[in-house]
């Protein structure tokens, strides 16, 4: 059975999470990527670079962004929110910067791997979340 999730459930998932993908829509298409986030004051805050994902959000900033997880045992949890995006700068950057950083580390050894996105102009922006659902199939055994 698909159970409505509580705000404090839905709170504790989002901050518990490290991927969600956002969705974003112009001109007939649709476009959803994963991307890592942080959650702060019921904003989802994102470091990326310059592409198709922020070019369509600067003409279309309404979003959506959406949170999963799955069990092996077939239950599972989601949260959808809908929201605008907005493109952060100076010191609001810096803190979006922060907000990941402090929730995401990295086993990845730096001196073998490639800078991301590397020649592209970095971007932070969040989402200023307006509605946000969850759901879930617990399984008993």
């Amino acid at each position: 059975m698909i159970i409505e999730m509580s705000p404090g459930e839905i709170k504790e998932f989002v901050r518990s999470q490290k991927v969600g993908r956002v969705g974003c829509h112009l001109e007939g298409e649709t476009y959803v990527v994963p991307v890592i986030y942080g959650w702060d004051a019921d904003c989802i805050y994102v470091y990326t670079t310059e592409g198709k994902k922020v070019d369509m959000m600067r003409e279309n900033r309404r979003v959506c962004f959406e949170i999963d997880e799955y069990l092996t045992n077939g239950a599972w949890r989601s949260v959808i929110a809908q929201g605008v995006f907005e493109e952060l700068e100076g010191e609001d950057a810096t803190r979006a910067l922060q907000i990941i950083a402090e929730r995401v580390t990295s086993n990845r050894d730096a001196g073998n791997s490639r800078a991301r996105g590397e020649g592209r102009t970095p971007v932070a922006f969040r989402i200023r979340t307006s509605d946000v659902t969850g759901r879930k199939v617990e399984v008993t055994t």
